[in-house]
């Protein structure tokens, strides 16, 4: 689910949301300034501190992970690492991490990222070993799903809204890519509202991908010390890429499924949208065929047959079951999580119909599966943790930047211009306590790695198929090229041609040819 992953925010994952359940983002401060005047004495307790591995009671977040976690023989422990580097004998933030031994003989630990920013590795590495219950991966390698710092169980983590806010659909953390007109005072206050709910400024300092990064080599060295192995998705091959320019003689395989491109900051955005819009156009295309069909039997008017559905909620959002609500951004969100699987396109058409028909219940189910909350608003904090993170990792906006970058966005995505306007746009991080460290530039060339997979679709609506070609280019990697219309396959086990090449790469450390291509 593998971008931000509330749809109108800079969408960059995936989180592991199967597509069974689905259809039932001022200048850059020196990227390693604080880092580099760490003394590594400092840092040494922490890598060889040793991981206690026990029951998994307590560490689940929403009342989906406590089933999945409840699986027998899952096993589960908090690491301790720096909650802000510059200070390593200062506080300490606890990471939660999950285990899934080896069905056989452990070549070692897999560590496994769901992308986001923000999505649960307990939950993707607990659902990766369902969809590969049958691979050499989970045969070779203990699969690892850490909770990024701000995430799921590990602390800090960030809270914002409490259920009813979710309930209410005033649970928005994105002033530019929606709909509705924003001041600063409400920058201001939501960024409070996230301090008094995640144990105060500090916490909201220490949650960037950089810092992540460092989280992660340390768990690496408290499994063992060996090489890293990892599987990132979506957002997580942004993280990989950075653990890679940073350690690079630590790496041993490196799986980067559905890339971010390593060269693009905010700007990534627009090609983002515009790959919603494509794959949006696709959907009507299909639905087309079909005389009943919402969005219209010509695919060229299916923007403004949606439109004439959606704008409608700007000022009468639908009310339904117990005190929840419907409105314009609800029914964007819902569409785009859809957009991700070709599979779930049938499910959003007909959900679209409901919702021109006064019921939204089918694409607000769907919708709460993919941002891991239920109707009575409670669940996970992604969205929350996704704001944090990329206010930690992204450039900030002025006002004015800000508007621009709403009108581009509707101007790349049609069909979710709510017919308003750019005015009113800000960033809902220009409040943030802290400068951020972002995760960009990043060099055109990182040199002492070994060879690294990554995969990328041709019909990716959220990373497209060029962002990993430039990864692949940059690491000096091979690339699996994936003929289909969805975001990450390597972790879901329903691709043959993906799943062989994914395990020889792991296991025996061969990667594809140049010329290697799926087709899903």
């Amino acid at each position: 689910m593998s971008l931000r992953l509330l749809p109108l925010r800079p969408v960059l994952t995936a989180v592991a949301v199967p597509v069974l359940l689905l259809a039932a983002a001022c200048s850059p401060s020196p990227p390693e300034a604080s880092a580099a005047k760490t003394p590594a004495a400092d840092l040494d307790r922490f890598h060889r501190q040793d991981l206690s591995f026990g029951s998994c009671e307590g560490y689940a977040t929403t009342p989906a992970d406590e089933k999945l976690l409840a699986a027998p023989g899952l096993q589960c422990a908090r690491l301790a690492v720096p909650l802000d580097y510059a200070t390593p004998n200062g506080e300490e933030a606890r990471i939660a991490v999950l285990r899934v031994p080896a069905r056989g003989t452990s070549k070692g630990p897999l560590l496994l990222n769901s992308g986001g920013p923000g999505g649960s590795g307990q939950n993707f590495a607990a659902q990766t070993a369902i969809a590969l219950a049958a691979s050499p991966v989970t045969e070779n390698f203990d699969l690892i799903g850490f909770d990024p710092r701000g995430a799921g169980a590990s602390e800090p983590s960030i809270h914002c809204f409490d259920p009813r806010d979710h309930m209410a659909g005033e649970a928005r953390t994105e002033f530019v890519l929606t709909a509705g007109r924003f001041s600063a005072q409400d920058s201001r206050a939501l960024v409070d509202q996230c301090s008094r709910g995640s144990g105060g400024e500090k916490a909201l300092k220490a949650v960037g991908t950089r810092d992540t990064v460092q989280d992660m080599d340390i768990l690496r060295s408290a499994l063992g010390g060996g090489k890293l192995n990892f599987l990132g998705q979506s957002y997580g091959t942004r993280i990989g890429a950075l653990y890679a320019q940073k350690y690079p003689q630590q790496v041993r395989a490196m799986v980067l499924d559905g890339a971010v491109d390593p060269h693009l900051g905010g700007e990534r955005r627009l090609s983002q949208y515009a790959g919603f819009q494509s794959a949006f156009d696709r959907m009507a295309a299909a639905c087309a065929k079909d005389e009943s069909c919402p969005l219209g039997t010509d695919p060229e008017r299916a923007t403004e047959a949606f439109q004439a559905i959606a704008r409608p909620l700007l000022d009468e959002p639908i009310a339904y079951g117990d005190g929840l609500t419907f409105g314009y951004s609800d029914l964007v969100d819902s569409v785009i999580a859809g957009l991700y699987h070709r599979a779930v396109w049938p499910k959003i058409t007909q959900g679209i119909a409901d919702v021109g028909k006064g019921d939204p219940r089918r694409l607000a189910a769907l919708s709460q599966a993919f941002s891991g909350r239920d109707a009575k608003g409670e669940g996970s904090n992604f969205g929350e943790a996704n704001y944090a993170i990329t206010c930690m990792d992204e450039d900030r906006m002025t006002a004015e930047e800000a508007v621009a970058m709403r009108g581009k966005a509707y101007r790349a995505a049609p069909f979710a211009d709510p017919g308003t306007g750019a005015e009113g746009a800000r960033d809902a991080c220009e409040f943030w306590p802290a400068e951020p460290r972002t995760t960009y530039p990043f060099p055109e060339r990182v040199d002492g790695l070994p060879t690294t997979l990554t995969i990328s679709i041709t019909g990716d609506p959220s990373t497209p198929h060029q962002a990993g070609v430039n990864l692949a280019k940059t690491l000096g990697g091979s690339l699996l090229t994936v003929e289909g219309e969805q975001h990450t396959i390597a972790s879901a086990g329903t691709s043959a041609c993906v799943n062989q090449a994914v395990a020889a790469y792991l296991v025996d450390l061969r990667a594809p040819s140049e010329k290697s291509r799926c087709t899903l």
